[in-house]
């Protein structure tokens, strides 16, 4: 594992070694929306910088807790289910160990289960983020959050939102792809999560880069892009409450350290 200091925050950069199954070398999957089924007991996983990441979670979740948090009073059932869905996949992990109301993680920290604060407390179990989507008016909300690692966008800005206010403006998801991912999320069934994994280049490897709308642009061409962070994202709905969880695991690697083949096509994640 490699760590440099970041360019903002004062906190040591977190660096996987590689960047598995990068998804720009898959026509298939790199055109959006790109999702594919997943096995449920594959939902969340660890990775080499699980300590490292973990240790930064804790700390945007004690001292940025507004930023890093949010959850309408409509969810509370939904954050609930979440809740329990997450302790039984992590009960299924040998590196947890669940007792007396305390989750020792796979680094020795111990965590109170605290259920009067579902999404909280699971941005300190789990390295993936967590947003909950639920059906509404004008489709699925964005009705609560964990996002200790935002790309580029604030969630006091996209909270309340459904999904054409949650990607604006970014111009990818295009009236046409929104619909498609409407689509998914209507037709989605609890037995079969859904995911697929983005990529960008970044110059900085800051992991919490929150923005605002209103900010100017941020994407980074190859020529300056020191940095892929690349988000496998899942998709499961929750059987009781029919919420959808979004979960975001996020992977900060060297250009240098990848596969000679993702190198040579690095060229289809210029803006």
């Amino acid at each position: 594992m490699r760590q440099i200091q970041a360019e903002s925050g004062g906190l040591d950069a977190i660096l996987q070694e590689t960047l598995p199954d990068p998804p720009w070398l898959d026509a298939k999957r790199w055109r959006l929306p790109g999702v594919q089924p997943l096995p449920p007991d594959e939902w969340l996983i660890r990775d080499d910088v699980f300590a490292r990441q973990m240790a930064l979670r804790d700390h945007l979740i004690a001292t940025r807790r507004d930023d890093v948090h949010a959850l309408l009073p409509s969810a509370s059932a939904a954050a609930d289910e979440c809740f329990d869905a997450v302790l039984v996949a992590l009960a299924r992990d040998p590196g947890y160990v669940i007792a007396d109301g305390v989750v020792t993680r796979p680094d020795g920290v111990r965590v109170p289960l605290q259920r009067s604060d579902p999404l909280a407390t699971l941005g300190r179990l789990i390295q993936a983020d967590l947003c909950l989507m639920e059906d509404g008016s004008d489709g699925h909300v964005l009705t609560g959050a964990i996002l200790c690692f935002p790309a580029y966008w604030t969630l006091s800005e996209k909270i309340g939102k459904a999904l054409p206010g949650i990607h604006r403006p970014v111009p990818e998801y295009s009236d046409d792809v929104i619909r498609r991912v409407q689509r998914l999320f209507d037709a989605m069934r609890p037995e079969t999560p859904l995911w697929r994994m983005n990529a960008n280049l970044h110059a900085s490897p800051a992991l919490f880069t929150p923005k605002r709308e209103s900010a100017p642009e941020s994407r980074v061409a190859v020529s300056t892009g020191a940095f892929v962070r690349s988000e496998r994202q899942v998709l499961r709905r929750l059987p009781k409450t029919g919420a959808v969880v979004f979960s975001i695991h996020t992977y900060m690697v060297r250009v240098e350290d990848l596969s000679d083949a993702a190198k040579a096509t690095l060229n289809r994640l210029d803006p």
